[in-house]
């Protein structure tokens, strides 16, 4: 490589550092130096078939489009978004794609943002697992992954000028921890900035999080790439951190190369862009495998188990779910004939096949289908509706979002699903009690506008080109329902965090919420939510008994390994999601209530109990301590939870971590004297000076003092009559 570089002139370095085309590298033939393909891949791949704008996304190849990552999330089964992966590296081997432009690792700040179908979950533990497995499963099949939008891209409105300006604990603990996860344990050949500002800063250039903390503090030894026209300033990007300026062609080599004659930017940091970019072509060249035939079959096969082990049954009253199979069912719903299962913008995919909803019901039922929702004649369609639904052994309506409401480009304005969809729910349920709804969203819907008009609700995400068949397998009892919740369904949107302040203005949003975002909050403020995060039935029941710890104190260093047994008592096979949450008793620092820190997927035959194992580490336990700028453990009792949602928590127990160093908050000359008084490390110091001082707790300006600065404090002494060099000695004893 060294000798490559050597040989290029500087323009040759350059032209490098930027795109050839919309969607490859720039090659050097002089050199032998090929270019790469990249292309979009959150849950399949979507490679362009064509050149213009406008066929970007319409013309594409075909591929097998697998469920929404925020379905994949819902399996909580790391082993099965593996094997996805390695499906989605074996599609771009034959198609000669090097670089798979996902998986997005953003957050949920809002349940209103726009691309939320593409991000894994709410939660950042949950969202790093899935990442890794994602990234694991595509690379090993010899395929490049860029984790994306690094960082704090949280809505799409503004998306591309808006500074998010959050603080560093809410950043390091939410936003970067996914990306910080997936760098060091899945080691992805890119990651993708985001076209936002962080504080002031682009991320095209903000060398503090590229250089500092990516390149430097992680040691992310890969490429950064830029999101398609996110460098506002191509100089500066490249002193920032920026390896690869996309799309293509480079338009602005010449700012580059200015800066380089003009001693701003020197060759030794082009070099090292320039290696970063040949490390990722060679690892392509290098993996590069013959697929001449996909196996279109087997790779539906593991989309359909992805979109089973995904929908989550909500509710299920009086048992309605599993149906009998030849079960007389109406269908109703566009949705069930023309399946809504993947979302807007760049993840839009060409399905190499489709499972049409009401075609897999039939294979199980005496199934009828009317539309029941329409543009033209709404009433003329709920009335067909009725007809159908009547004299059924149950009514199954397919409702959800349209693309209009959810998609890459814009937010929500609600969570609501479109009103002629509550319309017929209400209007069959009147004909028929046996109602089922089925819910195609990308993320939470106000479920609470219908929820008494059914007996059961299906959460099936955008369940991928198998979700049909998939979905038709859970109604019918084949498959026993065991998703969880990636995010929180809240009772209303005012009840979100960040419902104040989301999405801001074109300048800036602001994070209030801070750390408190999702269940964080809910749980904080105590507020009744509709369906909790984790939360999901099945058609069996699992009990949960003998709490067992490694270890009943821990220090620095240690694996807390947490052990539980989980018995199926019903009387089907089914599978259940364990779910370890941690919760710091006393803290200096604001805290959330619980943080899921584990979680293992268990299947259980009938009467069988298996044992549970999730192993807690070191970082398990931290915070991000600002003033050391690094995650450190704060000694103290932690409530270890066990349960099968965050509200539903089935068992606890305590352990001690007594950390090496007290990393609390050094206190200051600004802080108050109550601040000092409640702090154990200066507790007894204090009294004794407040005793030199003769302000007792009775002493009328004792109250006064408790409030008041430290350095007020002293301040005031002179003209209370203490002499200049007692108020210096009492100045060092609280310096």
């Amino acid at each position: 490589m060294e000798d490559r570089i050597r040989q290029m002139t500087i323009e040759e370095k350059i032209s490098l550092l930027a795109g050839a085309t919309f969607w490859t590298t720039q090659a050097i033939e002089r050199l032998q130096l090929p270019s790469i393909t990249l292309t979009d891949g959150p849950h399949g791949l979507r490679l362009s078939a064509g050149t213009d704008m406008g066929d970007m996304l319409s013309q594409t190849k075909p591929a097998t489009a697998f469920p929404i990552e925020a379905a994949m999330a819902a399996t909580w089964n790391e082993a099965l978004i593996q094997e996805a992966g390695a499906v989605i590296a074996e599609e771009c081997q034959h198609y000669d794609v090097g670089i798979l432009l996902g998986p997005g690792l953003n957050g949920k700040r809002s349940p209103l943002g726009g691309r939320n179908f593409e991000y894994f979950s709410e939660d950042p533990f949950l969202t790093g697992k899935m990442g890794t497995a994602f990234v694991k499963g595509v690379q090993q099949g010899g395929v490049g992954t860029s984790i994306k939008h690094f960082v704090a891209n949280e809505q799409e409105t503004n998306r591309m000028v808006v500074s998010s300006e959050v603080d560093e604990r809410a950043l390091r603990e939410l936003y970067m921890l996914p990306f910080e996860m997936v760098v060091k344990d899945a080691k992805p050949w890119t990651v993708m900035c985001a076209y936002n500002r962080v504080n002031g800063t682009h991320m095209a250039n903000h060398n503090r999080l590229l250089n500092g903390v990516l390149k430097e503090e992680w040691q992310f030894d890969g490429l950064v790439m830029s999101d398609w026209g996110a460098v506002v300033d191509k100089a500066a990007s490249v002193r920032g951190g920026l390896d690869l300026e996309m799309p293509g062609p480079g338009t602005r080599d010449a700012e580059v190369l200015a800066a380089y004659r003009q001693g701003t930017l020197s060759e030794q940091v082009i070099d090292e862009h320039v290696r970063r970019v040949l490390t990722v072509i060679d690892n392509v060249l290098a993996n590069k495998r013959n697929v001449p035939e996909l196996d279109v079959d087997g790779h539906h096969t593991v989309a359909r188990k992805v979109a089973e082990e995904a929908i989550v049954l909500l509710k299920n009253a009086e048992g309605i779910l599993p149906l009998a199979k030849n079960s007389k069912v109406a269908v109703l719903g566009q949705f069930a004939m023309e399946p809504r299962f993947q979302g807007g913008g760049s993840s839009h995919m060409n399905p190499v096949r489709l499972d049409i909803p009401y075609g897999e019901i039939s294979n199980y039922a005496q199934a009828v289908y009317a539309a029941g929702y329409d543009e033209t004649d709404m009433e003329a369609s709920i009335q067909e509706a009725c007809r159908a639904a009547a004299d059924q052994d149950a009514v199954i309506v397919f409702v959800g979002t349209t693309e209009r409401i959810e998609s890459e480009g814009y937010d929500r304005t609600d969570l609501h699903i479109p009103s002629s969809h509550t319309r017929l729910i209400e209007a069959v349920s009147s004909v028929n009690p046996n109602v089922i709804v089925v819910v195609n969203s990308g993320s939470a819907t106000d479920i609470g506008t219908y929820d008494e008009r059914c007996k059961a609700i299906l959460q099936a995400w955008l369940p991928g080109q198998a979700g049909g068949s998939a979905l038709a397998n859970i109604l019918f009892g084949q498959v026993n329902p065991s998703g969880k919740l990636s995010e929180t369904f809240p009772l209303a949107l005012e009840h979100n965090p960040s419902y104040l302040s989301f999405p801001g203005n074109v300048k800036q949003v602001t994070y209030a919420e801070s750390i408190f975002t999702g269940y964080r909050y809910y749980d904080k403020k105590r507020l009744e939510v509709k369906y909790p995060f984790g939360h999901g039935l099945s058609y069996t029941a699992f009990e949960y008994a003998n709490l067992r710890l490694s270890a009943k104190r821990l220090q620095n260093g240690d694996t807390l390994k947490v052990m539980v047994d989980v018995k199926n008592i019903g009387s089907r096979t089914g599978q259940e999601v364990v779910q370890v949450y941690v919760h710091d008793l006393v803290s200096s620092v604001p805290k959330v209530v619980k943080e899921l820190k584990g979680f293992v997927k268990l299947e259980l035959a009938p009467g069988e109990t298996k044992t549970a194992e999730i192993e807690l580490n070191e970082r398990a336990f931290a915070h991000y301590v600002e003033h050391l700028g690094r995650f450190a453990v704060e000694s103290g009792e932690f409530e270890i939870l066990v349960g099968a949602s965050s509200r539903d928590i089935r068992l606890s127990q305590d352990v001690e971590f007594q950390a090496a160093e007290d990393v609390r908050e050094p206190l200051t000359l600004e802080h108050s004297l109550q601040a000092w008084l409640k702090d154990d490390r200066h507790t007894e110091k204090v009294e004794h000076v407040l005793s030199q001082m003769k302000i007792e707790p009775d002493n009328p300006m004792y109250p006064l003092f408790l409030g008041m600065p430290i350095r007020t404090i002293l301040m005031f002494l002179p003209g209370m009559g203490y002499p200049r060099e007692k108020v210096d000695e009492l100045l060092s004893l609280f310096s």
